[in-house]
């Protein structure tokens, strides 16, 4: 079934008006606080406008995952972890709403206070706010948290620490971050991070991979039970501390959540086609449209479900690794991408039925527009003109094949390409003036069918020019430690973004993360004026400037050639358990229903 999105107001020029509004200094406690402006639900809101406060709890979601694992600790870059621990285990401060581009309401805080210019910001613990071993979450879990991520955690973690000048106990349950440098985004970051319980790892090395501590957690689901590589359980405690605090109500109702491992995606398909699994979230249109007619779905036990959302396209595809000599030069990645036949592609993976990313905010109003830029976007990126890569000021868009397995034009360009380069096809086989050939090394995660399939054509794509690259298949923990190293050519890569871009632009395209280990520049993207347009999406004071930087951003990267785009999700497709429902009620922002455990409930 396909569910609207309600009979509220839709419209995201509106959402990014909240966003982008002057600017109004908070002056006293509050209890919830916004990029910009105010956040739109008042102090006595009940609870999110997307939850079901009278949803019942109970009941049972099983998924199915593919791939492995062999740490519990989200906060950490070692190891590899299943991803949604990062957002069970980890409560925090405030908690962001999905139905705002950047508003957060209070969780353990009671309350918020920031100066003028947001130059400090300051957090009170609610009373009650425990660990779910029963011991009260103090402020010195607080310092203790913020200090440890900041230096040994996760790189996510470093760039927001980096910019605190002094963290200080200001009450017996207060606590004031003072910043080194003008960012509204600051005040926000300092409320999502997680609050971890200091004893626990006294004696232990916090950076250490292991599933040998299980974190203690003040959030509402625990890890009951585990087998590394094979599953994990997790429980909602029954005593959790913040079950009446307005953000969390109508939320986290299922008492298990279960996460299946399964070494490839035909082997957690068919665990969720005989009931091993009870919810699938599928990627593959052509599956979608042919592979769900078994007899759970005839039956009516399977339920499938198409929900729409209204979030930026993000970038998802293949990386091309620029520290590496091969795609230094943006000639040798514009033939990569005339190589890439999409068309192609998608008709046989999806029937032509999705539609392809066509720059990292496609699908939304912050996404680069067609034609030379203009404006203040041009007045942006114009100081940078020397440096750009073609097409950044003039005009880019990805190539169109014919759609023919050929794809004659598009080889002809890749060929005048990689021969502007310095490289031409001797005796059949791409090579230099040396004679040495081009070749490179294409990294997948194992499991990824759908990946492999796309591969495969584009080799066989490569090969019309005269390359052969190798493809290497490697499990989750070897895929995780190789491209952490940057030990790549080119690899999968998926980057999700928002209406509300801010610091972690730095980390995902900043040339000062593009070294860091474990860093999420991928691309190793290292460039003054990417630079420039996050700080000025991170300084803009009015609407249209926001709107620009983000646009010349978008612009800036999607010329770059970085990335060889796939097709775009801009609806959500799950097969779910009859049992398992959903509010009529959907919010404008988020990946969404995909994270089923917030707001979903399960009810006969």
């Amino acid at each position: 079934m396909t569910r609207p999105f309600g009979n509220r107001p839709r419209a995201i020029a509106t959402a990014l008006a909240l966003v982008c509004a002057s600017a109004s200094a908070i002056a006293e406690p509050q209890h919830g606080i916004a990029m910009y402006g105010d956040p739109a639900l008042p102090p006595d809101f009940v609870s999110l406008p997307y939850a079901n406060p009278d949803a019942p709890k109970g009941g049972q979601i099983v998924t199915a995952e593919v791939g492995s694992f062999d740490s519990l600790n989200p906060f950490i870059r070692k190891g590899s972890v299943p991803w949604q621990l990062r957002f069970f285990l980890g409560e925090s401060f405030m908690g962001r709403s999905l139905d705002e581009p950047f508003s957060l309401y209070g969780v353990l805080a009671e309350s918020v206070e920031t100066g003028p210019n947001r130059e400090w910001v300051e957090f009170t613990l609610r009373e009650g706010a425990a660990f779910s071993d029963g011991s009260p979450v103090t402020i010195a879990d607080v310092l203790w948290s913020y200090e440890t991520l900041g230096t040994v955690g996760h790189p996510r973690y470093l760039g927001f620490w980096a910019k605190v000048e002094s963290m200080e106990q200001t009450g017996d349950r207060s606590v004031r971050f003072t910043f080194s440098e003008a960012d509204r985004e600051l005040a926000l970051l300092a409320g999502m991070r997680p609050i971890l319980k200091k004893a626990q790892w006294e004696g232990v090395d916090f950076a250490d991979s292991t599933t040998e501590v299980v974190p203690i957690t003040s959030a509402p689901y625990v890890i009951a039970d585990f087998e590394p590589g094979r599953f994990v359980s997790l429980r909602r405690n029954p005593d959790y501390w913040g079950a009446d605090v307005p953000f969390r109500v109508g939320t986290n109702n299922i008492d298990e959540v279960r996460l299946e491992f399964f070494g490839d995606e035909t082997a957690a398909f068919e665990a969720f086609k005989v009931g091993e699994v009870n919810s699938n979230r599928e990627f593959n249109v052509a599956r979608w449209e042919s592979q769900y007619n078994f007899p759970a779905v005839q039956d009516g036990d399977v339920v499938l479900s198409v929900v729409p959302h209204e979030r930026p396209s993000g970038m998802t595809g293949f990386v091309m690794n620029t520290r590496r000599d091969q795609f230094s030069d943006w000639r040798v990645r514009d033939a990569m991408l005339h190589a890439f036949n999409f068309e192609f592609i998608n008709e046989t993976m999806t029937g032509s039925a999705q539609p392809r990313i066509t720059s990292y905010w496609s699908n939304s109003p912050l996404g680069m527009e067609d034609g030379p830029a203009a404006g203040r976007v041009l007045e942006f990126l114009q100081p940078f003109a020397a440096d750009l890569t073609p097409g950044t000021l003039e005009g880019y868009s990805l190539p169109v094949s014919d759609g023919s397995e050929r794809n004659r034009a598009g080889t002809r360009v890749a060929l005048a390409q990689m021969e502007a380069a310095g490289w031409t096809v001797q005796d059949g086989v791409m090579a230099n003036a040396d004679g040495i050939p081009f070749t490179f090394d294409i990294l997948l995660p194992q499991g990824g069918s759908e990946n492999q399939a796309i591969i495969d054509m584009y080799v066989e794509s490569l090969a019309r020019i005269g390359v052969s690259p190798t493809v290497s298949v490697v499990d989750s923990a070897q895929f995780k430690e190789r491209t952490d190293a940057y030990d790549f050519d080119m690899t999968y890569y998926r980057r999700g973004v928002s209406l509300s871009p801010g610091n972690e632009q730095y980390s995902y395209y900043g040339a000062e993360t593009a070294d860091q280990p474990g860093g999420r520049n991928l691309m190793g993207v290292k460039s003054p004026a990417v630079d420039a347009m996050i700080d000025r999406l991170l300084t803009s004071e009015s609407q249209d400037d926001f709107l620009a930087a983000v646009k010349a951003l978008d612009r800036t990267l999607t010329a770059g050639r970085y990335v060889l785009p796939i097709y775009q999700w801009n609806i959500s497709r799950v097969a779910h358990a009859k049992e398992l429902h959903y509010p009529e009620t959907l919010p404008i922002f988020g990946d969404w229903p995909g994270w089923q455990p917030d707001v979903w409930w399960y009810e006969d």
